[in-house]
Formats: structure tokens, C-alpha cells, sequence
């Protein structure tokens, strides 16, 4: 089978970071669902396990965590899916990755794909869209349902991939989004997800905020640079609120004010269920099914930024280089093998 690969971790520049490759074709055992894949999103995630570093692979490993394709084959302990469904979803980290025409997964972590949209499409929504639902509805305990309407909402990153999905689920719970952005396209991509304010998270935050006529903020989702953004965001937080993040930090993160104010930090990582396979493992199904039919019902509208076709190492370095470079509105998506 067609797959993209690396056995060495080098710069996005150099031709040999990514390569096509051939391998041999996977068979599903357990709970596992073999399925073609028909279009793959890119994440920082990608780009973060292919960074420079001096290790060397034996055979190609093959990266990519968002898929959307046919199930061709399932394991003989599989009971949610059969040869034949369309699915999406956003893998493992510690199995191979989708960058192949054909991938196993278990079917715990996987949705049924949307009815209103193609595979390009689909394929732009699984990572996000669990990371977000999981950042604000499981870690900082939102609830889905509205009990929290018109409580606000800081998102730190909006234009981007899990922004840009949670914007709109966070209009879904009934909460006022103040999303940031720094240019004005990315603005306007924010505005029109359904953000209620915006500022520009190059700029002292605080007054921006204050300026909107609020004082503290009820949740925070920190979706861009933690380091960075860190004081800003312990300031803005109120008493016995939660901030989440999915960037790791660098340096080590004051606790002090944190404790003043008795708020909690929570860090959200989506890999954490299919990774421990975790007894609630199988939520992520439901989440992305969730997903699908607000999809379908037209409640959540797509975050593809740009499509890039065909799905082959050169399109693929090409779409690292753009998630690198942090330019990027949306989701970049490949579709259809060369």
C-alpha cells in the first residue's frame, strides 16, 4: 500500500523528511477496523513527532492523526462498525498513523462520518473537534446542555484547528466567546464561527478585556502558547474558575495567584483515552457521533482552511511547512492518492 513516512527526524525543508513509501498491507485483529483512507487533516501534532532530533527509525514510520475513509474489514471482537460504513476520526499516537491508504484503528475511537459531507471535508473535523469538546465540556466541566449559558469563555488561539471547532461548541453550551486573533482575516474567520468579541492576544490582554465591560473571565481555553499567555490568563480568571490548555509549557508555570484565588488548571490531551485505553475509552465514539449529527443538522459549520490534492509526501511537507511557518486559518486537508 501507498503510505508517507520517515525514518529519519529532520527540518520540514529537507526533501527526506517526509518520503513515499510502500508498505505492507494491515489485517484488523480485536476490536480494530481496517479502513481505507480517503482524506487526512495536518495538526501541530504532526509537525511536533517529525521535529529535528537524533533518532533514527528502522522502517518508515508513518505519522498523520485525522483520517475520514471506508471500514474494509473489522476484527472479530468489532461490533459498532462493518465493511462498507464511512467514518472519521483522529487515531492513536502510540499505533501508525493515517498517512497511509490503508490504517487500523479500534472502533472505540471512532465516528460515523457526517451524511452531509464529503471525506475532504470530514477529514478536518476529528482532532479538533475532540480536543475542544473534551477541553471544555470533560476538563473544565462545562455542561453541554446550556447550564452554564452566558458565562464566558476566553479562547486563546481561535483562528486555529481546535479554535476555530471550539468557537462553535461553545456557542452550542450557550456561553460568550471572546476568541483572540491577530489579523484581520483571522478576525473575520473568528467572527463568522460565532465569536462574540475579539482581541488580539499580541496586545496586553487585560485591558482589552476590560474595555468589553468584564473583570474576570468564568472559563479560559488556552490553545496557543501557554508560556506566553500564562500571567494574562491566571490575572483574568476568576475566583474558583478553570483554565485549560492543550500546549505544554517550557518553563515552569507560577501557581501562586492560582492559589489565591483557589482556581484550577487543567490540562487536556486527546490522546490520553486510546493511549491508556482508559475504561471510558469508547467516548470518543459518542463524542464524534455527536459531532456528525450537529454537523448534519447544519449547528457546526466546516473549519477546512485549504484542500490540497493529491495525498503524497511533497503536498504533505508542503502542509507541515505552512502549520509551521503559524499562518495557517483552519485545517489544511490532503484527499485522493496519487
Amino acid at each position: 500500500m501507498k503510505a508517507i513516512g520517515l525514518t529519519r527526524y529532520l527540518p520540514i525543508e529537507n526533501p527526506e523528511s517526509l518520503t513515499d513509501v510502500d508498505l505492507e498491507k494491515p489485517s484488523p485483529t480485536g476490536r480494530d477496523l481496517l479502513v481505507e483512507i480517503k482524506a487526512i487533516a495536518v495538526n501541530p501534532v504532526d509537525t511536533k513527532v517529525r521535529a529535528p532530533k537524533d533518532k533514527v527509525e528502522e522502517s518508515p514510520k508513518v505519522l498523520g492523526w485525522d483520517a475520514a475513509g471506508t471500514v474494509v474489514a473489522a476484527g472479530p471482537e468489532a461490533t459498532l462498525f462493518k465493511p462498507g460504513d464511512e467514518v472519521f476520526y483522529a487515531g492513536d499516537i502510540t499505533r501508525p498513523g493515517t498517512n497511509a491508504e490503508f490504517h487500523l484503528v479500534d472502533e472505540r475511537i471512532v465516528g460515523a462520518k457526517p451524511k452531509t459531507l464529503d471525506f475532504a471535508q470530514a477529514a478536518a473535523y476529528p482532532l479538533t473537534a475532540i480536543t475542544a469538546y473534551e477541553a471544555f465540556f470533560d476538563r473544565l466541566g462545562i455542561d453541554v446542555e446550556g447550564a452554564n449559558s452566558n458565562e464566558t469563555l476566553l479562547i486563546i488561539g481561535g483562528a486555529g484547528g481546535v479554535g476555530s471547532i471550539g468557537i462553535q461548541l461553545a456557542k452550542i453550551a450557550g456561553l460568550q466567546v471572546i476568541a483572540t486573533a491577530s489579523r484581520a482575516e483571522s478576525s473575520q474567520w473568528v467572527r463568522k464561527l460565532g465569536a462574540d468579541h475579539v482581541i488580539n492576544h499580541y496586545e496586553p490582554l487585560r485591558p482589552q478585556v476590560e474595555a468589553l465591560g468584564i473583570k474576570f473571565i468564568d472559563h479560559i481555553a488556552i490553545f496557543n502558547n501557554t508560556d506566553t499567555h500564562w500571567e494574562a490568563v491566571v490575572d483574568l480568571i476568576r475566583p474558583q474558575g478553570k483554565i485549560v490548555s492543550i500546549v505544554e509549557n517550557k518553563a515552569p508555570l507560577n501557581q501562586s495567584l492560582m492559589k489565591t484565588k483557589a482556581a484550577t488548571f487543567v490540562w487536556e490531551f486527546m490522546f490520553t483515552r486510546s493511549m491508556f485505553e482508559t475504561d471510558d475509552m469508547i467516548q470518543q465514539h459518542h463524542l464524534l457521533n455527536r459531532i456528525a449529527k450537529w454537523i448534519d443538522q447544519g449547528t457546526i459549520v466546516s473549519t477546512t482552511g485549504e484542500l490540497m490534492s493529491p495525498i503524497n509526501a511533497q503536498n504533505l511537507r508542503l502542509a507541515h511547512e505552512k502549520l509551521e511557518a503559524g499562518s495557517s486559518i483552519g485545517k489544511i486537508v490532503l484527499e485522493g492518492w496519487a
